[in-house]
């Protein structure tokens, strides 16, 4: 599987906010769609649209509370819009009637959840839906730090599903210790009819952050050289070799990242940036385990047409977007305007 087959879906999964993805560059915006029909498809018309957007000085991600999800939507018109938490299941009466309405958009829609609240399998019949369950480890982790969304809990939430629910995983120190932890891992959710796909992430510190969380770095190399290895036994892992390399090539700054650069990221009180990326703070980048990140510079890696690295387009992109951006005139401060947060 190719870096450009990675993307769909997947862009804005680890946030920790309601997000609202506007529309981005063609190269770093749901690309998978073009190759691979399991997913939801955008049309190459849609990716062109969401370049224009991107050279128009636009950042391809807000983030924002569920009550003023549909405002925003026509507001910026987004191609995908990443639903995160807390958990979007504790309002699951209102998703109901705003996933219809997001989608009969043509928005491509990401719910991030727990599973502690059974998923209707209704919403599989939305190919513009892609549900993504958290899942810390295997059972005994993850029991203790979800409950009570335990194992036996999301098996009850997913029943019935067919192939349409997506499994991630955060990595931690803590797994690594035991040997074929993440290949036990793997194997068991593979087997689960419910599951399309598996994906992982490596736990991100924050700057002088101290915990049995954190990967060593001789661990983070076993845990690539063990991914690379049962991404091949076990097909439901869609991270492509390039991507799971890039764990160990983390951005040196966000303003190295592909992602945190294309990404603006607003808490849900409506009135601050988090910044400066998804994680807020002061995220230890050295350390970074973000999988929108190590897939966005796997696509950015890309040659297009075997030639021109699409980074090198993305970056030619974003600073004409900056120049058209700075033409414009300053708009007047509002009421609400948006305060930083770090």
């Amino acid at each position: 599987m190719g870096s450009n087959t990675f993307l769909s879906t997947l862009w804005c999964h680890q946030q920790t906010f309601w997000s609202i993805e506007q529309q981005g560059p063609a190269l770093q915006l749901d690309t998978r769609a073009i190759f691979d029909a399991r997913l939801p498809v955008m049309k190459v018309s849609e990716i062109l649209q969401a370049w224009r957007r991107i050279l128009m000085g636009k950042k391809p991600s807000l983030s924002i509370e569920i009550t003023r999800v549909l405002e925003v939507v026509d507001r910026h018109k987004p191609l995908h819009l990443s639903i995160v938490g807390g958990d979007p299941l504790v309002r699951y009466r209102e998703l109901e009637e705003l996933l219809p309405q997001l989608t009969e958009r043509g928005i491509h829609v990401q719910v991030v959840t727990s599973a502690f609240r059974t998923i209707p399998v209704e919403w599989q019949k939305n190919k513009k839906l892609n549900v993504v369950v958290s899942v810390d480890g295997l059972q005994p982790e993850h029991d203790i730090r979800r409950r009570p969304a335990t194992y036996e809990r999301i098996m009850k939430s997913i029943e019935g599903h067919d192939r349409s629910i997506s499994i991630h995983c955060t990595i931690t120190a803590n797994m690594l210790r035991r040997s074929g932890y993440l290949k036990d891992f793997a194997e068991f959710w593979s087997a689960r009819p419910e599951v399309k796909r598996i994906w992982f992430s490596m736990y991100t510190p924050q700057v002088g952050e101290v915990s049995n969380e954190i990967i060593p770095w001789p661990q983070r190399e076993q845990a690539v050289a063990a991914l690379l290895k049962i991404a091949e036994q076990y097909p439901l892992i869609d991270m492509p070799a390039g991507a799971i390399r890039n764990f160990l090539t983390p951005p040196k700054s966000p303003s190295k990242c592909t992602f945190a650069r294309t990404t603006e990221t607003i808490s849900a009180d409506l009135k601050s940036r988090v910044t400066p990326c998804q994680f807020g703070g002061n995220p230890d980048c050295s350390q970074c385990g973000c999988i929108a990140s190590v897939a966005l510079e796997a696509v950015s890696k890309h040659k297009v047409a075997g030639t021109v690295r699409a980074g090198t387009i993305m970056e030619g992109s974003i600073r004409i977007g900056r120049l058209i951006q700075g033409l414009r005139p300053t708009e007047q401060a509002k009421p609400d305007a948006l305060s930083i947060l770090q």
